[in-house]
């Protein structure tokens, strides 16, 4: 019988609404259960309590099945998922990050993705079990976030 995993996102610091809207619509597909939104994230509501039509619309409705929460700080998180033993999973270019496809999941996993031009920052990547890099074979050294987080999950969730 097969262990049902838990798998979270953590989106910190992404300044583009429509990068988060199209991560809710990558989560739905690959199952995620909760998206935790820190930083300057923006979230499918604003502070009003109004649903963001930007973000709805790359979302295509995503944001009304994934499970999201707003969380000001990252490291606090961090070190409650750790507690909770979540292997904490960056998706990151590092000198000590690994191949994404040699990442061994565990049945409780957090990926995290950061801004779209300055990543992840290295206090949070030292928190980290795990950074995971796709390989770049062409000239561009980075893929956009939206789509990187969509690699990376997919070929290690093995969807």
């Amino acid at each position: 019988m097969k262990i049902k995993q838990e798998n979270i996102l953590i989106l910190n610091d992404i300044r583009s609404v429509e990068n988060v809207g199209a991560i809710f619509r990558t989560a739905d597909a690959a199952g995620i259960i909760k998206i935790y939104l820190t930083g300057y994230t923006p979230a499918p509501l604003d502070r009003f309590g109004r649903k963001r039509k930007d973000l709805a619309k790359s979302a295509l409705g995503a944001e009304e099945f994934v499970a999201w929460e707003q969380k000001k700080s990252i490291l606090p998180l961090l070190e409650k998922l750790k507690r909770e033993n979540y292997l904490i999973i960056a998706i990151e270019q590092d000198e000590k990050s690994i191949d994404y496809k040699k990442v061994k999941l565990k049945n409780k996993n957090v990926f995290i993705v950061g801004a779209e031009v300055t990543g992840i920052p290295k206090n949070i990547l030292q928190k980290c079990d795990v950074i995971a890099e796709i390989p770049m074979r062409g000239k561009k050294e980075s893929l956009n976030v939206s789509v990187a987080l969509g690699v990376a999950l997919f070929g290690m969730l093995k969807i």
